[in-house]
């Protein structure tokens, strides 16, 4: 798994950070969204899965490379 963000493209909604804490923060100048993790284990798949399908804004992109 791979994920990219657009911080242009984020509104500072903040559910990213609220379910995938491990993988995604928020930046505390601007509240937009902050990757902590573009490759994350398997572990934390779905929680970023997750948060990108709650993202209001579409600012977060996750590929998939065949892993669980």
């Amino acid at each position: 798994m791979k994920i990219t963000v657009d911080r242009h493209r984020c509104i500072g909604a903040g559910m990213c950070a609220l379910l995938a804490p491990e993988v995604f923060d928020q930046d505390t100048d601007d509240g937009k969204v902050r990757l902590l993790d573009p490759a994350p284990l398997p572990a934390r798949h779905a929680a970023a899965r997750e948060a990108e399908h709650a993202c209001p804004s579409g600012a977060i992109e996750v590929v998939s490379d065949g892993a669980p």
